[in-house]
């Protein structure tokens, strides 16, 4: 288990002390305590009984360090995570409430309390944030991670996301790539050409068997994740394996881009939008992959930043894991300077989910005494 980090110092103080269970991947959980934030080590992905176990470990130490008696416990938005049964446990004990927080809500509040952002102390009114990652359950039930949004610390509106992928066999898609692929060439019109341009890669049973859950619209529920648009760029360009460890498709796409734009400009980019499924169904036949993998990086990046601007946002926060990727940072950063937005991103803070419990502390920490209670 990797140690605890140092604690922290806000900028501003919180009103009400808060515990948070943080994320179901990459858990960290933290104690808020006025303006410092102390952390719990890392426990990995909350998949196994002692990842658990170790979560529950470092709650009963935190709340055993805190100065007075928390005053909400917060916890994911997902019913099913064990931190947030263990968060309900907790706060059933302690009789406080148990604070629900939406996951890119909380991946902005990182940033919020980084800056000391409160409800309407921020400058300029709401905080307009891109939250971009793999996954985390949205306010209308289902999966999110290619998000826009307009935050307080008390709310957020979903001013804008990425068009949603169908992901045939669920959370079987974030483990193989090509299955989001699959999803894109189906939505083009050219579920014919499944078989033969990823029959060989996946397998001919199961990518029969995908091509016919996709045909039926069967077992396909949908996410606006910009890390399964990754996935599904990747597997075009063939730098997707069959089966991926974490983000392993995200990250040799960026290697790609990265590469090829070292000795040429950005290719010329097609208008700005959020729906991707044009765009990704020509990397099939794209023959540079470098160029491609480019073109993707540009493209999304400026279909991000253009809806930003059309929102009215004057300043923007980034967070999610797919902000680290250092190409798309650099390429949103500019996009967004260029429209006369600046952008900030977490400086102490893990951007991604290890960071997380931050943003849900900091949020439950200005809720109303009962909001959110579960």
């Amino acid at each position: 288990m990797q140690p605890a980090p140092p604690p922290l110092t806000l900028p501003r103080p919180a009103p009400r002390p808060v515990l948070a269970m943080g994320a179901f991947l990459k858990n960290r959980a933290c104690l808020l305590e006025h303006d410092q934030v102390h952390w719990s080590p890392m426990h990995g992905d909350l998949a196994t009984p002692e990842a658990c176990a170790a979560l529950a470990g470092s709650a009963s130490q935190l709340l055993h360090r805190a100065g007075r008696p928390v005053a909400a416990i917060a916890h994911d938005l997902h019913p099913d995570f064990p931190s947030t049964r263990l968060a309900l446990s907790l706060a059933q004990q302690l009789g406080v409430p148990a604070h629900a927080v939406q996951h890119h809500h909380a991946h902005l509040g990182v940033v919020m309390a980084e800056q000391g952002c409160a409800a309407q102390r921020c400058p300029g009114g709401p905080v307009f944030g891109l939250a971009l990652d793999g996954v985390g359950l949205g306010s209308d039930g289902t999966a999110w991670g290619g998000e826009l949004l307009a935050a307080t610390a008390q709310g957020f509106v979903r001013l804008a996301h990425l068009a949603p992928l169908a992901l045939p066999g669920g959370d079987a898609a974030a483990r193989e790539p090509w299955r989001v692929a699959a999803s894109v060439l189906q939505r083009a019109g050219r579920g014919d050409q499944i078989m033969p341009r990823l029959g060989a890669l996946a397998g001919e049973r199961l990518a029969r068997g995908v091509a016919l859950l996709l045909a039926r619209g069967s077992h396909c529920p949908t996410s606006s994740s910009a890390g399964r648009w990754f996935d599904a760029a990747a597997a075009a360009l063939g730098l997707a394996p069959a089966r991926q460890a974490e983000a392993e498709a995200a990250i040799a796409l960026e290697q790609a881009a990265t590469a090829w734009l070292e000795v040429h400009p950005m290719p010329g980019l097609p208008a700005p939008t959020l729906d991707l499924y044009p765009l990704v169904a020509t990397l099939f036949d794209e023959a540079d992959t470098g160029r491609g993998a480019a073109l993707f990086h540009g493209a999304l990046a400026a279909g991000l930043v253009d809806a930003a601007r059309g929102a009215g946002a004057r300043h923007l926060v980034l967070g999610g894991g797919c902000f680290h990727n250092r190409l798309l940072s650099r390429l949103v950063a500019e996009a967004a300077a260029a429209a006369g937005i600046t952008t900030e991103r977490p400086r102490a803070v893990d951007c991604g989910d290890a960071g997380l419990a931050l943003g849900q502390a900091w949020l439950a920490a200005h809720a109303a005494s009962d909001s959110g209670a579960s």
